[in-house]
């Protein structure tokens, strides 16, 4: 039996997907950092509670730079072999991905290549789509344009806003991530 892949989750709020992949940890890998962009990000305090080492640091007044070295540095010292984005909400820059490439997962609330970047359940709505769903992809230097690893679907349903289809749409991912995290990870 091989050793479980250590991967590091970074967010920048409340962590619903994190707490699915760590939930989910398990022979295919094991978080061994929740790392975020947000001190005060509910998150954090969730992962401390369950055992799971936190960094924190807000990139503001050090320079985008210096936040991504030491959020780095963070990761190499817990030892992460890869990283699952899961709603952090910063924009990695090019030399961070390329440093990582092939090594960076994210979990994104529509069925790409649809709906890239912001209001992605609006967005939907607005062009009447009969579906919405999510996609966990690899990052790459393009926003949200990486390799699609799997995607669940969710009906538009009549009379649905965007808070109710993002509440669907996140039940979807909580299953989804853990499950194709662990398949791309035993590959």
């Amino acid at each position: 039996m091989s050793t479980p892949a250590k991967v590091a989750i970074l967010v920048s709020g409340r962590g619903s997907n994190m707490q699915s992949l760590v939930k989910a940890a398990g022979d295919a890998y094991q978080v061994v950092i929740v790392a975020s962009d947000r001190p005060d990000a509910a998150g954090l305090g969730w992962a401390r509670e369950h055992g799971v080492p936190t960094f924190a640091l807000a990139p503001k007044g050090i320079g985008k730079a210096a936040y991504e070295a030491a959020l780095d540095g963070a990761l190499k010292a817990a030892g992460a072999e890869y990283i699952a984005l899961a709603g952090y909400m910063r924009l990695l820059s090019d030399q961070f991905v390329a440093g990582w490439r092939g090594r960076i997962v994210n979990i994104h609330p529509s069925l790409l290549p649809k709906y890239k970047g912001l209001d992605t359940h609006g967005r939907a709505i607005a062009a009447g789509d009969a579906e919405a769903g999510c996609s966990v992809h690899i990052v790459t230097e393009e926003l949200d344009g990486g390799a699609v690893l799997g995607q669940a679907r969710v009906p538009i349903l009549p009379g649905d806003d965007a808070e109710a289809l993002a509440a669907r749409v996140l039940a979807e991912e909580h299953r989804l991530y853990p499950r194709v995290l662990t398949e791309w990870l035993t590959r």
